[in-house]
């Protein structure tokens, strides 16, 4: 191994222990004391009922573990949004899990809870998911109220979801494990079976206070809205258990009882480990992000026995097409290539730039894929397309569009992984947020923007010291310097994987090595929808 490769393996492994310290912290919910006061209560914490629920040994897949983070700093920070989303395994059955975090702000609905709730509906609906419902939590965060409750993707887009969901048959149960209040209460009544904590749940449209107050009316919780009301009198929930461990068992005895599912006919074969070290990604991916690499070699340690089967290698060499096998199934890959290459006209250097060559191939080998019903794998280190006059000349717009064409109108499942650069229109045409990835993760190693830093700040300053001489206003040297410091600060930090993965731009965070089992799980849950529609691309200019 040479300096390069150790440097680069040093810097990228740094970023994985600075994520699993990241995510230790968000583990913690609300803290340690919020998490004594809840087991002093009886009472499991979200990620300790997710534990308890899944099958021993199930992997467990987070989507959404860092959203909201740095954001709602003003009220004390909403680790997770409040919330644990996720896909894991019940009685052999692959299920979406959503558990309200009672620690954080007594499992209050923040904006961003309501989009994390959103994206797991969104993922059991897409994949045709059963989805399993741990209700906690205190309802609507009200000094928020403006910003949650009446718009077409706010909380109540969750209840129309419900309604779809049963309308699909994609299973629904519920456990009210605590507090259930307002709007919040229709979500578990609106699921298949719902049952309920003795004590420690409770579900109403309005508390204790409330009720007294609109009404005049002295009554407690329990009497208004507790286990015994409502699976004796009312008859809203199904049935009552004295623990939160009792009841999860419930839950796993319901779906130890449920059908075979449908199959989407994905092909899988016997799986296997790449040959070659997946551990030698760390020192493959350069920590200078302008530095040229191969990504074939990344590629040759994701996939089942390092085996890559390349589409049109000789042509339209700054993207990479081919298909391999990952952990089994038959995937279709689509990366970005940084090496310099040779062409007939000398040496070329890729930069993670999408030619016109590359995209017109690109928008030939997704098609293919489909034809073939064979899933896409998305692989990011883009700066964007290539620009300039010749570029312009040759069409470069046009190819693009193929691309984008191709890609948007995708039958087959897609999975994105952003590795290193995601930039532009770059992002868009290698299967972006905006264009339904079933999942999408970041490596730590991750940038997410219209453009790198320093392109934008120096955009930024340009406009700013034209706009002030406009008014008549100079700066010196010292004064420009500082501004372009104060944009670029700024820019960087939204370029940060963790801002995205705050704002579910992404579903995550992974280590590079978990990338196998997000792919594996990611089609293992597709495969429970059988793709419903042709493929056809429409108009596309030639």
């Amino acid at each position: 191994m040479d300096i390069a490769f150790n440097k680069n393996e040093d810097t990228n492994k740094q970023l994985v222990d600075k994520l699993k310290y990241k995510l230790k912290e968000v583990y913690k919910g609300g803290g340690e004391k919020k998490i004594a006061k809840h087991h002093e209560k009886g009472k499991l914490t979200a990620r300790e009922r997710i534990d308890y629920l899944k099958d021993d040994n199930a992997e467990f897949l987070e989507i959404g573990a860092f959203t909201a983070e740095g954001m709602y700093e003003e009220v004390g920070g909403c680790p997770s949004a409040g919330v644990v989303t996720g896909i894991t395994y019940v009685q052999g059955r692959q299920v979406v899990v959503v558990a309200n975090d009672a620690t954080v702000k007594a499992g209050a609905w923040f904006p961003m809870t309501a989009k994390k709730n959103l994206r797991a509906q969104e993922v059991a609906m897409e994949n045709k998911l059963p989805i399993i419902y741990l209700v906690d939590s205190a309802g609507v965060f009200l000094p928020m109220q403006n910003e949650i409750f009446p718009d077409k993707e706010h909380f109540g887009r969750q209840f129309r979801n419900n309604a779809l969901m049963s309308s699909m048959g994609i299973i629904q149960v519920a456990a009210i494990m605590g507090s259930c209040v307002a709007g919040g209460a229709y979500l578990p009544i609106m699921a298949d079976e719902a049952m309920i904590v003795n004590k420690t749940g409770s579900i109403f449209l309005a508390g204790s206070y409330l009720v007294k107050a609109a009404i005049g009316e002295s009554v407690d919780n329990e009497t208004l809205g507790g286990a015994t009301t409502h699976c004796e009198i009312s008859g809203v929930t199904d049935n009552k258990y004295e623990t939160d461990e009792e009841c999860l068992d419930a839950i796993r005895k319901i779906f130890d009882k449920i059908g075979a599912p449908e199959s989407a006919g994905f092909d899988r074969a016997e799986p296997a480990k790449p040959k070659l070290d997946e551990k030698e990604i760390y020192g493959i991916l350069p920590s200078d992000r302008v530095k040229p690499y191969d990504t074939k070699e990344i590629i040759h340690r994701l996939v089942d026995n390092s085996e890559f089967d390349e589409y049109k290698e000789l042509y339209g060499k700054s993207l990479i097409c081919g298909t391999a096998r990952i952990d089994g199934w038959a995937v279709g890959i689509v990366a970005n290539q940084r090496q310099v290459v040779k062409t007939k006209k000398g040496e070329m250097q890729m930069g993670g730039v999408i030619y016109s060559d590359s995209a017109d191939k690109a928008a030939r080998f997704i098609m293919n894929c489909n034809q073939r019903k064979i899933p896409l794998v998305f692989l990011h280190d883009v700066s964007g397309f290539m620009v300039g006059s010749k570029s312009e000349h040759g069409g470069i717009i046009k190819d693009g569009a193929k691309m984008v064409n191709a890609m948007s109108n995708s039958v087959v499942p897609k999975f994105t992984f952003i590795m290193g650069n995601s930039y532009g229109a770059g992002n868009y045409a290698m299967c972006g947020k905006a264009y339904d990835p079933r999942l999408i993760y970041a490596w730590p190693s991750a940038q997410l923007a219209v453009m790198s830093g320093s392109a934008a700040a120096k955009t930024l300053l340009q406009i700013k010291v034209a706009t002030l001489k406009a008014k008549g206003e100079e700066i010196t040297e010292e004064e420009e310097k500082k501004m372009l410091k104060d944009i670029e600060d700024k820019y960087n930090e939204e370029l940060s994987p963790y801002y995205a993965a705050a704002r579910l731009w992404t579903d995550g965070i992974i280590d590079p090595l978990e990338t196998r089992k997000v792919i594996s799980m990611g089609i293992e849950a597709a495969n429970h929808a059988p793709i419903e529609r042709k493929f056809n691309v429409g108009v596309i200019q030639t």
